[in-house]
């Protein structure tokens, strides 16, 4: 929909061709929970939350354990390596700061969570659900690193 004065969108904000919102590249910003999980990120280590009281192993980090409410969270090294539970191709994107074609998995990891990520350094057509990934990391802004993953057809010949 296009912006009206009945919303009271500043112009700004305003795409300037279709007069549509402008979505630029958003940039996570670390809450104190979260933020050992990208300085791990940074040093190119992918790092999850397990409990020790129940063992449960969390994504995205928290303060409680999802499973048996405990507060007994330490961080541990993650392999890195999972599986596409599902993904998408975005063909059009919707800003210039994401080139597209791009795509996005949701990736169960070896260790148990669920995590949503790019895939990189792929063709969209060799993608499919249950191909094996392994982590990467890119550099989404000057602080910041995302962990991304790439198609590792090795670990599907050793299944």
């Amino acid at each position: 929909m296009p912006c009206s004065g009945r919303h009271h969108v500043q112009p700004r904000y305003c795409h300037p061709r279709c007069g549509g919102l402008s979505m630029s590249k958003p940039t996570p910003r670390p809450t104190p929970t979260e933020q050992p999980f990208y300085d791990a990120c940074a040093r190119h280590q992918l790092i999850l939350q397990q409990c020790q009281d129940c063992g449960h192993v969390l994504f995205y980090p928290r303060t409680h354990c999802v499973q048996c409410h405990s507060e007994q969270l330490v961080w541990r090294e993650a392999s890195g390596q999972g599986s596409i539970v599902s993904y998408t191709v975005v063909r059009r994107s919707v800003s210039a700061d994401f080139e597209a074609p791009y795509m996005i998995a949701l990736i169960d990891l070896r260790e148990g969570p669920r995590m949503m990520s790019q895939i990189i350094e792929a063709e969209p057509e060799a993608l499919a659900v249950g191909l094996s990934v392994s982590v990467d990391f890119a550099a989404w802004s000057e602080d910041i690193t995302l962990p991304v993953f790439r198609l590792h057809p090795a670990l599907d010949a050793d299944a």
